[in-house]
């Protein structure tokens, strides 16, 4: 009888104590199950927004995936340190492990980092004609280490983020209009006001070249062997290359046909007879 009456004592010490797990462990699970569900939550809205942003979908989703991963890495630990787990020397251990690979894997969080800055600050995105780290294309897709281009001749070219951040961006896509840089060069002996003519007159039938800004002819060099024009007409980004195609092949018809030549570089020689 003393015995059971004991047992029933030294449980009683041990309810207190029971009870108090039993509840950190409760609400241990409350805080990962709400928490695992905050976390499911606000990646699927920040992908959803990079989404609307333009952000590439693949960049989107993987980066949503890493949000995820560590508002969930979070989520564990403060459970665990609810439960009772001492998380402390759990984080060292982690910090310690992640310091090593950090080490290890220098270059390639060199371009994850600039992958994240690609995300944040989008100096371009896909779809865009880019000239970055010394290699043009069409932006095909990005990734967290590299972007992929695609060259005007269906190659594909990976180029590392870093590579990209860590030098100039030229996104010929970014605005709606673009302008045409052109020179073109006559002959001495031709006549300036006919070869601005006729020039105008190309520029003005052409219903591609924009009316606002004005396009710009206008006299800029008395070179070697040329009197050269530079011709800069505005146009739609998509008209570029057809348009700077066409400008210059009816330049060629039409100096042609009214008489107004265009040279090639040539050297004068002058001789001298010595008399002896």
């Amino acid at each position: 009888m003393d015995d059971v009456q004991g047992l029933l004592d030294q449980g009683a010490e041990w309810m207190p104590v029971v009870t108090d797990a039993l509840i950190n462990i409760a609400i241990g699970l409350v805080i990962f199950f709400v928490g695992k569900f905050i976390a499911s939550k606000i990646s699927g809205w920040c992908e959803k927004r990079m989404l609307k942003a333009n952000v590439d979908k693949a960049v989107a989703g993987f980066s949503s995936s890493i949000l995820y991963a560590l508002m969930f890495a979070g989520v564990v630990l403060m459970a665990l340190g609810q439960v009772g787990v001492e998380t402390t020397s759990f984080i060292a251990i982690l910090g310690a492990a992640g310091l090593a690979v950090g080490l290890a894997l220098q270059g390639s969080l060199s371009n994850f980092a600039s992958g994240v800055l690609i995300i944040i600050l989008r100096p371009f995105k896909s779809g865009d004609f880019i000239d970055a780290a010394g290699q043009m294309g069409t932006v095909d897709r990005i990734e967290l280490f590299s972007t992929y281009l695609k060259t005007p001749d269906n190659r594909v070219v990976i180029v590392p983020n870093s590579a990209i951040m860590n030098g100039s961006i030229v996104n010929f896509s970014r605005e709606k209009t673009r302008r045409v840089d052109l020179v073109v060069g006559i002959s001495y002996d031709a006549d300036i006001r006919l070869a601005k003519q006729i020039i105008e007159e190309i520029v003005q039938a052409d219903e591609r070249i924009l009316k606002t800004p004005e396009c710009t002819i206008a006299v800029s060099e008395l070179a070697d062997s040329s009197v050269n024009f530079v011709v800069r007409p505005w146009v739609e980004a998509a008209d570029y290359w057809t348009v700077r195609a066409d400008v210059l092949e009816k330049v060629k018809y039409a100096f042609d046909e009214r008489g107004v030549g265009i040279p090639y570089p040539q050297m004068d020689v002058h001789l001298h007879k010595q008399e002896s």
